[in-house]
């Protein structure tokens, strides 16, 4: 077990002031304390109730590794592994880093086809990845069987160190710098002034500070109620065992690499003489779902080896030294997880100078980054990488406490079990419906969530055929998908559109204010205009559609996953006189499509809906199927269209209307999936995916709807982009392939990564599987050839230089 680190608190008397109190001396506390006081915030404060690592950070198991779901987290991890040596040197204090190299481990063709795709982010993200054959995996560990697996891929950046040693060199190195910690220093109370700061109350005094910083780990929950703030995270219990000594462990000569086998779900590395193996159990146990004791610190639970003995069979089948070792320990300690497995990091929405780094379960090999990012946030205003996989945004009030240990529970449960592109986990459902659920499903609609919200991904035949198994291949939704386009192409398709976020600006002053917010044109009353909006720094940082309902009355529409992150962004200039509500759930609506949606609409509205009488891009106050609603022509389908919102309550008589009108003109409701397919022919980007803060408008290709003539926020930075040039460009492909992208996938010329795929899947109308990618700006013109690898196999795809469907956009706009 790893050795617990102590050092008595500190005799200097407690500051009155500081510009950051972070509350929590764990590995990811004292990692935010280093990077602000590196970075220029010296006067930062870290407060630890008992001593540093007094939770989760002490008995972790201490191995570090870079794969993760997220290329970014990815890069993350890379970073903060690669920080070791520097703090350890800065700080005097040994880190016990043991750089062994490691493996991840295929025992089936699809764990193995999972890897293929982890092989291909690696060659553009820079990782140092590798294969090596079963025979080579058991000349670097020869405990292990090699007869189990089809292959394992190597990355000479993994190993392990010591948790306790790691956590007091963060902050050690961190007072080299001029901050300052402070053990045994419980914060009992946090209030906020009027003017924005917060008083952190403790028994040593009461602390005065522009900003609080909740690392509370395994008291997360407990230190965001002092605020006023509900966190969905959930401590769990987790097992692993320390072995006596292993003689071909003692007698190999060199440390053994550590390793992850996904289908036996265990992870493991040498200790001393022995060996760590530790998993995820097939049943989760939440710990203290209704809070952690205050008095609870350098504690172990009492172990269960039954809970996990079906995974040590497997480990012990694996590597069979393990089923002759005696065991050392059996450790049984509580780590927090969060309902996807990611941490919760940044400022929180609705608060003022409130930041939060909870859920990082992972804190050795993410702690780095994360106090990397937060310390660029707060300093700079923003991070140098888009962390959204991180933001405490990506989960909105929606998210209570008891769906929070509901989706934790899941994803501990899951966390080395394969999640496939097309696969929706079951657990934390309908937290939030709408009017239409219980009628879409009945039509055989399959749903998918997105921000708590079910919304339909494609329509089966019925509620029993709505069913497909999970694979990274085309599967059975793939012809139901194919009808709803050709529906749309054809004919008049519906959707819902609840899921997009509707924000509403308001007062004397608001044009101005969002002239300044949004790079593009602002409308004039009935009519709508794209724009995007941009960071300091010129990244993209919404992609919005501005409706402008009257001089000072503007409702933008925009990403519904991104509705609360953007809320927070527009608080920040929100000038006196002008509002802002999100009102996204007050908003639901349909979206019509296809040649035939203007008879259908002119048959449910008495509006002019005529070319003249309603052109592209105008929207109004109105009735539509006899309620009220907002009506805009505009749609990203790329066909004749409309999008029809209203409020909530009047959403099932819309639907009755829509369909009761278009049932001679064959109306089909249509899903997601369809949507995804139409916008690829169109070579129309889509927010988290083609657009988000990684890229600047210039890159990609949003800067044609930029008013160069005004100033914006990122201004400077978006003219030096588009005067110097970019490196890289958004591009659409065609591909040669029968199993379609998902993301991140590499694009090659000549065995070398020159970019990487943004989305992509089957172009059911024009019979072509197509991908968006970000590629180094000399390949970005039309005609282009690369390589793109997919499982494992390159294909060839071809760069399109206009639309493959409707390229001047006659029909959209007819």
């Amino acid at each position: 077990m790893p050795e617990v680190v102590k050092e008595g608190a500190q005799n200097k008397a407690l500051p009155s002031h500081a510009k950051v109190v972070i509350i929590g001396g764990g590995v990811v506390g004292c990692s935010i304390l280093f990077h602000l006081a590196k970075f220029g915030w010296k006067d930062a404060v870290l407060l630890e109730r008992d001593e540093l690592t007094s939770g989760s950070s002490w008995h972790a198991a201490g191995q570090i590794h870079t794969i993760s779901s997220d290329p970014n987290i990815s890069r993350l991890q890379s970073y903060t592994i690669g920080l070791y040596k520097e703090i350890e040197e800065l700080s005097g204090h040994s880190v016990g880093l043991h750089m062994t190299g490691g493996f991840y481990l295929a025992s089936n063709k699809t764990w193995h086809d999972y890897l293929k795709r982890e092989r291909s982010k690696a060659r553009y993200m820079g990782l140092h990845q590798e294969w090596i054959s079963p025979k080579e995996l058991a000349e670097r560990h020869p405990l292990i069987d090699p007869k189990h697996y089809y292959a394992a891929l190597w990355d000479d950046q993994d190993g392990d160190l010591d948790p306790s040693g790691t956590t007091y060199a963060f902050a050690k190195a961190a007072r080299t710098f001029g901050a300052q910690y402070f053990t045994h220093t419980p914060a009992t109370k946090t209030e906020q002034r009027a003017d924005g700061t917060w008083d952190v109350t403790t028994p040593k005094g009461v602390i005065n500070a522009e900003h609080v910083v909740n690392c509370g780990g395994l008291w997360a929950r407990e230190v965001g109620h002092m605020g006023g703030l509900n966190l969905p995270v959930q401590p769990m219990e987790h097992h692993y065992l320390i072995t006596e000594k292993i003689d071909e462990i003692a007698n190999f000569g060199s440390r053994l690499p550590c390793g992850i086998d996904y289908e036996a779900n265990i992870y493991f590395r040498q200790e001393r003489e022995g060996m760590l193996l530790g998993t995820y159990e097939p049943v989760g146990v939440p710990w203290k779902v209704g809070g952690t004791p205050w008095d609870f610190g350098h504690e172990l639970l009492q172990p269960n080896l039954d809970h996990i003995a079906d995974r040590l069979e497997l480990g012990f089948e694996r590597i069979p030294a393990l089923a002759n070792a005696g065991i050392k320990d059996a450790i049984n300690g509580p780590f927090t997880f969060g309902p996807d497995g990611n941490p919760m990091i940044g400022p929180v929405p609705g608060m003022t100078n409130y930041w939060c780094a909870v859920g990082v379960m992972a804190g050795f090999c993410q702690g780095g980054g994360v106090g990397l990012t937060m310390a660029e946030w707060m300093i700079d205003g923003e991070p140098s990488i888009d962390v959204w996989a991180m933001d405490v945004a990506r989960f909105g009030k929606w998210a209570t406490p008891d769906w929070g240990t509901v989706k934790s529970t899941e994803n501990y449960e899951r966390r080395f079990v394969m999640t496939f592109p097309n696969e929706t986990l079951p657990k934390g459902r309908k937290q939030q419906t709408t009017a239409l659920y219980d009628r879409l499903v009945a039509k055989g609609g399959r749903m998918g969530q997105a921000f708590g919200l079910e919304h339909v991904l494609w329509f089966a035949d019925g509620p029993e055929d709505a069913h497909e198994e999970p694979t990274f291949e085309r599967n059975r939704s793939h012809e139901y998908v194919a009808a709803e386009c050709a529906a749309v192409r054809e004919g008049v398709g519906g959707i819902e559109v609840a899921n997009f976020a509707k924000h509403v600006i308001k007062g004397s002053g608001a044009r101005a204010w969002l002239n300044k917010t949004m790079a593009g044109f602002i409308p004039k009353p009935g009519r709508m205009t794209l724009t995007p909006m941009l960071t300091e720094k010129g990244r993209l940082y919404g992609d919005l559609t501005v409706a402008c309902l009257g001089e000072e009355h503007f409702m933008l529409f925009g990403s519904g996953a991104m509705q609360d992150a953007h809320s927070r962004f527009f608080a920040k200039t929100l000038p006196e006189g002008v509002t802002h509500a999100n009102e996204t759930e007050s908003w639901h609506g349909i979206a019509l499509s296809g040649p035939k949606s203007r008879t259908l609409l002119s048959r449910i509205t008495r509006e002019d809906v005529s070319a003249e009488g309603m052109a592209f891009r105008d929207c109004r106050q109105t009735f539509v199927g006899d309620v009220p609603v907002v009506l805009n022509r505009i749609s990203f389908s790329g066909e004749l269209g409309y999008e029809i919102y209203c409020r909530p309550q009047y959403l099932i008589r819309l639907a009755e209307a829509i369909e009761e009108a278009g049932a001679d003109l064959g109306y089909r409701w249509y899903g997601n999936r369809a949507l995804m397919s139409l916008r690829l022919e169109k070579g129309w980007g889509a927010w988290g995916l083609e657009f988000r803060p990684d890229f600047n408008a210039v890159e990609a290709g949003m800067d044609v709807f930029i008013n160069w003539k005004k100033d914006f926020v990122g201004k400077a930075a978006t003219e030096a982009a588009r005067d110097q040039g970019v490196a890289r460009k958004l591009v659409t492909l065609v591909i040669d392939t029968e199993i379609d992208v998902t993301l991140d996938e590499a694009v090659m010329v000549d065995g070398e990564a020159v970019g990487y795929i943004t989305s992509g899947g089957y172009a059911h109308h024009v019979g072509k599987s197509m991908a968006m990618a970000y590629v180094a700006a000399e390949y970005a013109g039309a005609g282009t050839e690369f390589d793109v690898e997919i499982l494992g196999e390159m294909k060839r795809a071809e760069v399109q230089g206009v639309p493959v469907y409707d390229a001047n956009g006659a029909n959209m706009r007819a």
